[in-house]
């Protein structure tokens, strides 16, 4: 984390360039670069952030298990509402695959599971005969049928569980090496004081915190439709049936935020599991996980800050991107106090922490819109600053000078 706040501060100080006499276009800009060979155009510079920005939201998400009979535009449309929610918000993509990280760990402690199925098992992969998810401890903790769930689960290869995957190791490793390649390609435009477009720092937000998904998932089966049958019909003593619950809107964005609790969903009552869903265990789990939403909306924003003495087209473009990019990161420190002040008020009986804790779950609660806002604003001015480029933007990286020459 301190690396990359150091390269952060490089960034911000080397992403200077000298200003024009007159507002050049950008493709005028281009007629600077006389080297065909060591210059880019504004098609290579949109091509390459798109693609990396692609790669860190739509290819890295591992949705969990749908419902049945879903066509194929449900299922697009399933993906596509997560990877807006990953371009709006990648903090929270980070603390729902934190959540389901640590409890494939807290099965594979309590019950043996490997990780890979704790993960399956997370997502909803393991039905009954009548296709009710087996997705809650409370279910393989049950005297009737847990011993039952736990023996049919173990039985279960990984081989059969990686089957379901769309996606290997090799085709993860390529999507993660984009970003990897993406964060080297800027790290030597900073060692070679080549100028960085705003479009780039905000690709190279996504690739850092891109990062952190991949890892968490790197075990979590890609793209599962089916799941793997494991056992019996659920006997009505496990769990009183009732109809199926829609969750409100309110309830599906605090779950997607904070995780759902297992007193929220039944399992009886679904046919699969909702889209943000994971084991919980308060004790543990959402402290290890929802802890990430601070940090790493922090590390994000603080990433848009490497623009700040930026050139920009003109000072109010400036300022609107200074802004929003504090805003990104001020909202998640508030929002992780507010938690953090909460929990502490049940073991700490202080009026202060109670007013504390309150203000700022009210200032992160009226920031949500502010919050979407400024992410909104540093997807779309990024684009907008590519018609006014410093000429070192179409400038290549010249690789030759890391090579040892004989």
């Amino acid at each position: 984390m301190l690396v990359i706040l150091i390269v952060v501060h490089l960034l911000s100080q080397n992403s200077k360039a000298a200003p024009f006499s007159h507002p050049p276009d950008a493709r005028a800009i281009t007629d600077s670069c006389k080297d065909i060979d060591s210059c880019r155009t504004l098609f290579s510079i949109l091509w390459g952030c798109l693609a990396t920005i692609f790669a860190c939201t739509w290819v890295s998400v591992h949705p969990n298990v749908p419902p049945p009979d879903q066509s194929w535009l449900q299922l697009c449309w399933r993906r596509l509402k997560m990877m807006l929610i990953a371009i709006i918000a990648p903090e929270i993509m980070v603390a729902f695959a934190a959540r389901q990280r640590l409890g494939a760990h807290r099965l594979s402690k309590k019950f043996g599971f490997s990780t890979m199925h704790g993960m399956f098992f997370s997502m909803g992969g393991f039905v009954t005969s009548d296709e009710h998810p087996i997705a809650t401890i409370k279910q393989l903790e049950g005297s009737t049928l847990g011993p039952e769930f736990q023996a049919a689960i173990k039985k279960i290869s990984e081989k059969d569980i990686t089957d379901k995957s769309k996606g290997d190791a090799l085709s993860k490793g390529v999507a993660l090496l984009q970003g990897l390649w993406f964060i080297l390609q800027t790290l030597a435009r900073v060692h070679q004081r080549l100028a960085i477009t705003q479009l780039e720092v905000a690709t190279l937000a996504f690739a850092v915190v891109n990062i952190f998904i991949w890892l968490l998932w790197w075990n979590k089966p890609l793209d599962v439709q089916k799941p793997i049958v494991v056992g019996l019909h659920m006997q009505p003593d496990t769990e009183t049936i009732t109809l199926p619950v829609q969750l409100s809107l309110w309830d599906r964005f605090r779950g997607a935020i904070l995780g759902y609790s297992e007193a929220e969903y039944k399992p009886l009552s679904s046919l699969s599991v909702p889209s943000f869903w994971s084991i919980q265990d308060k004790s543990t789990l959402d402290s290890g996980a929802n802890i990430l939403l601070s940090p790493v909306g922090t590390l994000f924003g603080a990433i848009h800050c490497a623009a700040w003495n930026a050139v920009f087209p003109t000072p109010v473009e400036m300022w609107i991107w200074r802004i929003s990019a504090l805003v990104i990161i001020a909202i998640p420190g508030f929002a992780s106090s507010a938690m953090a002040l909460g929990e502490m008020s049940d073991w700490l009986d202080s009026t202060l922490i109670l007013w504390v804790a309150g203000g700022s779950f009210i200032i992160s609660f009226v920031g949500i819109p502010l919050y979407i806002a400024a992410r909104l604003i540093l997807i779309v001015l990024p684009l907008t600053e590519l018609r006014f480029l410093p000429a070192s933007a179409f400038v290549d990286v010249n690789w030759s000078t890391y090579i040892p020459h004989i």
